[in-house]
């Protein structure tokens, strides 16, 4: 008798899926505030509500796709239904390179947060652990630190998606409040709109630092996915995902723009930008009645949000990995579920390991977080633009799926004889996120390189293991769809929807012999 192959348990609740969105994207305002004043200046609030702006269309179709195919995966899994093997796999690896940075650049900046309290403690600033080897100063503290919090990650990633979750949840509650708190007291006691209007008239950037600025701003939005990578571990799915997502898309816009408009009334940009590793402990610092714990209170703050977003960034190259691996995009090793926990331990394990040495590489380098962050964007609007093909081409080869969600603005078009809802809104996110990645290209100079180079690598990979196990690498495997979609709605316990799929595959079969019958009444 063959073993029976465990799946991944069920344990995400509204609230955790909630979360584990958040903790992905809420941690990234502390990290890109900074950077984008020192280049938009002025127009640092355009250049949020801009890039903000895309990140909704991005988080629409999110919510569509993740609601309709609930399973682990994300955006590799909606891309191979709606493009082919070829173009998922190019999906998941350029979303697999910024699941890796996300663990590595956010563990980093967490220990960071964490070193304010050095001075109080030993009375000795963290940049005073300085390891020089021939050409390269190492600061080993902040690298162990680092690589200690991705070790507990690991852990606590293996242990399972409940333990992982509750930790999300009440680490990020706290954020919620207390980044809630710092922008309330800023607008209230600290925010000066003449200062405001004056940067905006007087200080705007030129051109080309504008949109250096935007194409940075974009890093703010990055992580919806988290959300739908969880989906296949989230309870009835097709009914929280649309809830979690839409309500998660909104409270980050609000977070981001608020931080960046109240940032320019409190302070001149240049003062934030002066103070790029920390800029939400600068803000808090000139805030009245907060200002006086305004360092700890940002450190703790800061500390705690970035090490959940790390742990974001495990679960999702976990999950990513995972579903890769049962579509045969990799080797089906990674895809053993951990027969205790239900957890994919063996992708757990090794693609964490892949963010330790992107940590101890880019400590190597003059700046460990410029040489992060400068490749976090690049893998996200890949895969983005991927996406939103996707999601447009389902429209037409996949809609009898049940969608309990649907992005707004579509065209009813007429389509092998069935109606058809055109989204608009896809066609435009195309064009934004398109934007956004040739911004990136052109004016990051390690994305640019290095980006690229991951997704050459993977393929390789990708191009040996196919030819390997006999399958195409440029084409794709006969996969029966229908019976895939049956048994991913049963298991996500969405009976309702299960039976409007079974209806409408009904109508298509009954359709398909009816046209079937005319063909050959009229050949005959």
């Amino acid at each position: 008798m063959s073993e029976q192959k465990l799946e991944l348990r069920r344990d995400v609740t509204v609230w955790g899926s909630y979360m584990w969105g958040y903790a992905d994207v809420g941690a990234d305002i502390y990290a890109a505030l900074g950077l984008v004043m020192a280049a938009a200046q002025g127009a640092t609030s355009l250049a949020f509500l801009l890039a903000g702006l895309v990140y909704i269309m991005i988080g629409l179709a999110y919510t569509e796709l993740a609601s309709a195919y609930p399973v682990a995966g994300g955006g590799q899994y909606f891309t191979l239904r709606g493009l082919g093997d070829f173009w998922g796999f190019i999906a998941g690896s350029a979303l697999l390179l910024d699941y890796t940075i996300d663990i590595a650049l956010f563990a980093t900046a967490s220990a960071g947060y964490v070193n304010f309290f050095l001075p109080y403690v030993i009375g000795v600033r963290a940049d005073s652990f300085i390891l020089t080897l021939g050409p390269l100063h190492v600061n080993y503290l902040w690298l162990s630190e680092s690589l200690v919090l991705i070790a507990f990650l690991i852990w606590l990633n293996i242990r399972g998606m409940r333990e992982s979750s509750l930790f999300n949840e009440v680490l990020g509650a706290i954020d919620i409040v207390t980044e809630s708190s710092i922008i309330i007291f800023g607008f209230l006691f600290a925010w000066k709109p003449e200062l405001f209007v004056l940067q905006w008239r007087t200080e705007f950037p030129t051109f080309t630092h504008f949109l250096y600025g935007s194409s940075l701003a974009i890093i703010s939005f990055v992580g919806l996915e988290s959300i739908s990578q969880a989906a296949q571990e989230t309870r009835r799915p097709a009914t929280i995902v649309p809830r979690t997502s839409v309500t998660l898309i909104f409270t980050v816009f609000i977070f981001a723009t608020a931080f960046s408009t109240m940032s320019l009334g409190v302070l001149p940009w240049r003062e934030i930008a002066a103070n790029i590793g920390d800029p939400v402990a600068t803000l808090a610092h000139n805030i009245p009645f907060i200002g006086v714990i305004a360092g700890p209170f940002a450190a703790m703050l800061g500390a705690t949000i970035l090490l959940i977003s790390a742990n974001s960034g495990v679960m999702s190259a976990s999950r990513l990995t995972y579903a890769m691996s049962q579509f045969q995009f990799i080797d089906s090793w990674f895809e053993a579920v951990h027969p205790r926990h239900r957890t994919p331990y063996r992708t757990i394990i090794v693609f964490s390991m892949i963010g330790v040495v992107q940590t101890i590489l880019s400590f190597m380098t003059p700046s460990a977080m410029d040489t992060l962050g400068n490749m976090y964007a690049f893998g996200a609007t890949t895969g983005y633009i991927l996406v939103f093909i996707a999601l447009i081409k389902l429209r037409f080869t996949d809609p009898y799926s049940p969608r309990p969600y649907k992005m707004p603005l579509n065209l009813k078009i007429r389509y092998r004889g069935r109606a058809i809802d055109f989204p608009v809104l896809g066609i435009i996110g195309v064009l934004g996120v398109g934007s956004i990645l040739f911004e990136v290209i052109l004016t990051h100079k390690i994305g640019r390189i290095a980006g690229p180079a991951w997704i050459i690598v993977c393929f390789m990979y990708y191009a040996w293991y196919r030819r390997r196990h006999g399958l195409p690498v440029v084409g794709s495997v006969d996969r029966n769809w229908e019976a895939e979609q049956l048994r991913v709605l049963e298991s996500a316990e969405e009976y309702d929807l299960l039976e409007e799929y079974k209806l409408a595959l009904e109508e298509k079969r009954r359709t398909t012999k009816v046209g079937e019958n005319g063909t050959t009444r009229g050949t005959t």
